[in-house]
């Protein structure tokens, strides 16, 4: 099976039902970047511009940047995980938005239809890269931007790592690295610049930021043990063994916890480019 073809069962299986599932909690969590990720955007994208979402997930970006632009922008988020999208759709109700069942880095979407491409930890699954990015090039308008959230190093972020190191001894989980289609795949900021001036965007740069994230301690259990590839470990297992492997991570967390709260820091780059 070719990373492609992973990717796309994995997100449209165990992948994207947790984040279906956890859709509440995971818009908590990454609001600041969110936050970030729209701040940006909106000033570069103009009046009435047409933006699209690159791995728009349950939609919560993509709507975010419909009520930051106003009614003459047209939003349009894109993801390959179907059960996703359907929830994002529903999200949506009669918001003027669009959501693509599709994988963005090979869509054939309209010749320069684009004026931004925004993503949020959406950009770091392709299979190959260069192509995905020209690809969203040939989207995008002459005069147009990309601007993209991606991880930093995984040294940067332990708390995306812990639950993996944590439940080694119980499961065998696969570490992240970085380099390869997955969360850390742009971590290295001079890859993602060459990835991005290969694929033929300009004026590209990678700027280090630190957004405080969280969500309420009473959801810890909920995320250790069905996000990330404990969760994808987990997902097979029996209820004994679910609560068995939660039980022995939750100490491994007591660092980020603050007055009833998880709190961590995402360690990102924001990736900007212009055509």
């Amino acid at each position: 099976m070719s990373t492609q073809e992973e990717q796309t069962a994995a997100w449209n299986g165990t992948g994207g039902d947790a984040w279906v599932r956890l859709q509440p909690l995971l818009d908590e969590t990454y609001a600041g970047v969110e936050e970030l990720l729209v701040d940006r955007l909106a000033a570069v994208a103009g009046s009435s511009p047409t933006v699209v979402d690159v791995g728009c997930g349950t939609g919560a970006t993509t709507l975010a940047l419909a009520r930051r632009l106003g009614p003459a922008a047209r939003c349009v988020g894109v993801d390959l995980s179907a059960p996703m999208v359907e929830l994002a759709r529903t999200r949506a109700g009669d918001a003027a938005v669009e959501f693509v069942v599709a994988d963005a880095a090979r869509h054939r979407f309209a010749p320069g239809g684009a004026d931004v491409i925004a993503s949020r930890f959406g950009v770091m699954f392709f299979d190959d890269p260069v192509a995905a990015f020209a690809n969203l090039r040939a989207a995008t308008r002459r005069g147009g931007a990309l601007r993209a959230v991606v991880w930093r190093p995984p040294a940067e972020n332990p708390f995306m790592t812990r639950a993996g190191e944590a439940a080694a001894p119980l499961l065998d989980v696969p570490p992240f690295v970085a380099g390869v289609p997955g969360p850390f795949a742009l971590a290295d900021p001079d890859h993602a610049r060459d990835l991005l001036r290969g694929a033929g965007w300009s004026t590209v740069s990678a700027e280090p930021v630190d957004v405080a994230c969280g969500f309420a301690e009473r959801d810890l259990d909920d995320y250790v043990g069905v996000m990330g590839p404990v969760g994808r470990a987990l997902a097979g297992e029996d209820a004994a063994t679910r609560a068995r492997v939660v039980e022995h991570l939750r100490p491994a967390f007591d660092e980020f916890r603050a007055d009833g709260r998880i709190r961590f820091t995402a360690a990102v780059w924001l990736l900007a480019a212009e055509t």
